[in-house]
């Protein structure tokens, strides 16, 4: 929750905190996953370095399947091409009739690390698998919140395509799940008004910005997403 409000400050805490305690219990697997879901929250707010950090972290201590899914994630958006290449082949040869890995999951990180590589037409074409499956939510989020990553991937993948109106159409989908949570569905108001701008809509390109702005109006102020957003905005002025 501190992380959708943008106080990634806060939020690194939680996790630590969380982290620590379940050293303390003996739960290695436990403390993995939370220092996975924290590399993530990194690399969602561009922190790619930290978000590398912490995902090696997590899987140094004990590589379970939801903490490689959750770590190839993150290192997936900092653009570590082998590392991840090597874990999404490992998964698959690990659970090649694990519908969820198979048609969510796998095909999310592909497209994530397509997308780091600049390559939006890709991205779309390898999110094809998640069709009617986008709505799924991977075991490696039952503790958090619903993440529905092949929607908001899909977004940033025909934003990176130049396909606005499409864009525009999944970041909704994003924003109509109120009850969540997740940075997802803060990160996607302003994906929203990038969508907006990408269609020359000005008028509603700057209602989603205010919007993420509000949200994160006590946000930390030196996290890069938040940087970018505010110079795209000052330019629609």
């Amino acid at each position: 929750v501190e992380a959708y409000y943008g106080r990634l400050g806060k939020a690194r805490e939680f996790s630590q905190r969380a982290e620590e305690s379940a050293r303390k219990n003996g739960a290695k697997e436990t403390a993995s996953l939370w220092q996975a879901y924290a590399a993530l929250h990194e690399a969602e707010f561009g922190n790619a370095a930290e978000a590398s950090k912490q995902a090696e972290a997590a899987l140094s201590l004990t590589p379970g399947r939801d903490v490689r899914v959750l770590a190839a994630m993150a290192l997936a958006r900092a653009g570590n091409v082998t590392q991840v290449t090597r874990l999404a082949d490992g998964l698959n040869q690990e659970f090649p009739l694990d519908t969820v890995m198979q048609s969510n999951v796998l095909p999310t990180i592909r497209a994530m690390l397509a997308l780091s590589r600049g390559q939006g037409e890709q991205a779309i074409e390898l999110l094809t698998p998640t069709s009617g499956h986008e709505l799924v939510v991977p075991q490696a989020f039952l503790n958090t919140q619903p993440a529905f990553y092949p929607i908001y991937v899909c977004g940033q993948a025909y934003l990176k395509a130049g396909k606005g109106q499409l864009a525009v159409a999944e970041f909704q989908k994003m924003i109509a799940f109120r009850w969540m949570s997740y940075p997802l569905g803060a990160l996607s108001r302003l994906q929203l008004g990038r969508a907006y701008v990408l269609q020359g809509d000005t008028a509603n390109a700057k209602a989603a910005y205010q919007d993420f702005f509000t949200l994160w109006k006590d946000a930390d102020p030196d996290i890069p997403i938040l940087k970018e957003a505010k110079a795209e905005y000052a330019k629609l002025q």
